[in-house]
């Protein structure tokens, strides 16, 4: 830092205010990737991909209600608080100010992590959360357990479920005050070094040097707050909005944005799913996909690759490119399903339907592809992959219009294919 106190993200400021050359520079763009489905599509594998290549890796949205999975030599990291690309030692990670916090929650699953292998060694040092972001304690999570289950139970008589929540206060819920006020205290001094402005440190990283930075979408485009299947939706915004207000930057920053869609489609918990399979089919990719939340530990539904779905999350987002998981899970199959449209009194509708209760009527229309018959989980290049999985993904790549970048045929680093 010079004696007058500028730094190179202060002097572009002062020559954006005063008109020069570098307000026609946007700065360092950042690499975005989301969720293209009802989220569990493997974003923590290809972030962790793209981690390895990057300066800095930022969460923008959700809490520990969101689970990454990531597989590296051969241990299992889980995430639900951390960006996963923190595993690269050279990272610095950032936690954006739309993600809230659960504090005990973030320092257990960080010493649960350091437990299984040598990834999260110095993650303190590695870790920035901005000042803005908020905490959620213990009794919001008891709040949103209530309000779930009161969910569960009055599935479609959404105005009486919200009237009694207000009526009820939830009555059950108890709240040790001191005792939860005495274990946040315990954090604050491991917590302090790690607190910055976020504005600000977002703000250097897009106008000072040249970075790599990749950000870490939680949930996925259908679980959305506003352009998922609503009542069932997360509470944030899950879509590409949600990286510049859950981050503090603007979108001219913005650089290439890569969905991630599973081979097939799963669900958890209940809403409208047009091409779930609650058959054999279904039991077969649950089965095999190991198909279980690894937050919740509840059993994903089921069902065949929703093409109108992803249409929808692509209007929306404007995939650059797509990462396409789990195409192994399809292995078994002689013929595979894909549905391309939907119906409504025998006419086809060109968009994704708001309305619960009609997305619960629509008929799908689908294409039927041959299948494989072949295990593909060695393939390491396109090439080596079986005729009938490549016309697959040309084939999605041809209905969506969105070239497929990588493809996921297992669980570790190493079985995801990169076309380009």
């Amino acid at each position: 830092m010079s004696e007058s106190g500028s730094t190179p993200a202060a002097a572009a400021a002062a020559t954006i205010l005063n008109g020069g050359a570098a307000s026609r520079h946007p700065g360092n763009k950042v690499a975005v990737v989301l969720g293209a489905q009802w989220g569990d599509e493997g974003k923590g594998k290809v972030v962790d991909l793209l981690a390895q290549d990057a300066d800095i890796v930022c969460r923008c949205q959700g809490g520990n209600n969101a689970g990454h999975t990531v597989v590296v030599d051969s241990v299992e990291y889980d995430f639900h608080l951390l960006p996963s690309g923190i595993i690269n030692p050279k990272v610095t990670a950032f936690i954006g100010n739309g993600v809230v916090i659960h504090l005990p929650g973030l320092f257990e699953e960080a010493e649960k992590n350091v437990k299984k292998g040598k990834g999260l060694e110095g993650w303190e040092k590695r870790l920035i959360i901005s000042d803005r972001a908020h905490i959620v304690f213990d009794f919001h999570q008891a709040a949103d357990g209530i309000q779930e289950q009161q969910r569960q139970e009055q599935a479609g008589k959404k105005f009486k479920v919200l009237a009694n929540q207000y009526k009820s206060v939830y009555p059950t819920l108890e709240i040790d005050i001191e005792g939860e006020l005495k274990r946040l205290k315990g954090y604050t001094e491991r917590l302090k070094p790690m607190v910055r402005d976020g504005v600000y440190f977002m703000y250097e990283a897009l106008h000072g040097p040249p970075k790599k930075i990749l950000v870490e979408g939680a949930n996925a485009a259908l679980l959305d707050i506003d352009f998922g299947t609503y009542p069932f939706v997360t509470s944030s915004n899950c879509t590409v909005g949600g990286v510049c207000t859950g981050l503090g930057m603007p979108p001219q920053n913005v650089g290439e944005v890569y969905g991630v869609v599973k081979a097939y489609t799963t669900r958890v918990g209940i809403g409208a799913f047009p091409t779930e399979q609650d058959n054999k089919i279904g039991e077969l990719l649950q089965t095999r996909g190991k198909e279980v939340g690894v937050t919740t530990g509840r059993k994903r539904r089921c069902g065949w690759l929703d093409l109108v779905l992803l249409r929808y999350a692509h209007m929306i987002n404007g995939f650059t490119a797509l990462a396409l998981t789990k195409l192994d899970i399809l292995d078994v199959f002689p013929e595979i399903k894909v549905g391309v449209a939907y119906r409504i009194n025998d006419k086809i509708i060109p968009h994704f339907p708001a309305n619960q209760e009609v997305l619960n009527k629509v008929e799908v229309q689908y294409e039927t592809l041959p299948g494989w018959n072949t295990d593909i989980s060695n393939a390491r290049t396109f090439d080596e992959l079986p005729v009938n999985a490549q016309n697959y993904v040309r084939f999605i790549e041809m209905e969506l219009g969105i070239p497929v970048k990588w493809i996921g045929v297992g669980k570790s680093r190493e079985s995801m294919i990169q076309l380009f």
